[in-house]
C-alpha cells in the first residue's frame, strides 16, 4: 500500500469554514448542498456571485467568482484575447469565459490533499485573491464588451494608476 491509498478522515467540511466566513464578513450565501456554498458579494464595481465546492476526489476547495458581465457573441474573440493577457499577469487563478452563458468568471482552488485542514487565513486569502483579480479587471471586460474597444487598449486603461493629489 502506498501512501497516496491511505484515507484521511476530515475533522471538518472546509465549506462549512466558508460558511464562517461569510457570515464573519456579513456575506449573502446560500447552502445548496453539504459540499457547495454560493455567496454574494458586493464590490466596488458590481456584485460577485462566488460558488465554491468541496471536490473530495481532488481534495480540492474549488472557487468560480462571476460578474454580471454576459458576452455577446461578437465580442466573444477579443475578450478571449483580453483573458489571455490578464491571465499572464495572474500569480494564482485564471479568467475564463463560460462558453454556455457567455459569462466571464475567475476560478481557482485551494489543494488539500493528505487530509490538510484549510486554515481561516488561507480561505480568506482564497476569497480575497479572487475578489481582488475581479475588482481590478472588471473594467477592463467593460471597455472590451460594451465599449468596443481592443484588448490591449482596455486592459491598459483599466490598469492605468493615478499619481499625486489633486
Amino acid at each position: 500500500m502506498s501512501l497516496a491509498e491511505i484515507t484521511l478522515e476530515r475533522d471538518i467540511n472546509p465549506v462549512d469554514m466558508i460558511e464562517q466566513v461569510a457570515t464573519i464578513n456579513h456575506w449573502e450565501f446560500e447552502r445548496s448542498t453539504d459540499d457547495e456554498i454560493n455567496l454574494t458579494v458586493t464590490g466596488v464595481w458590481t456584485e460577485y456571485n462566488v460558488s465554491i465546492s468541496w471536490m473530495e476526489d481532488f481534495e480540492a476547495l474549488h472557487l468560480a467568482c462571476a460578474f454580471d458581465l454576459k458576452v455577446p457573441q461578437g465580442r466573444i474573440l477579443e475578450t478571449t484575447k483580453l483573458l489571455s493577457l490578464i491571465n499572464e499577469q495572474l500569480l494564482i487563478g485564471h479568467f475564463d469565459i463560460w462558453m454556455q452563458e457567455g459569462a466571464v468568471m475567475f476560478r481557482q482552488a485551494l489543494m488539500l490533499n493528505g487530509g490538510a485542514e484549510p486554515t481561516g487565513e488561507q480561505l480568506e486569502c482564497l476569497l480575497a485573491s479572487a475578489l481582488d483579480a475581479c475588482e481590478r479587471y472588471y473594467q477592463a471586460f467593460q471597455f472590451v464588451v460594451w465599449a468596443g474597444h481592443d484588448a490591449e487598449e482596455a486592459l491598459s486603461g483599466a490598469l492605468f494608476e493615478t499619481q499625486g493629489t489633486a
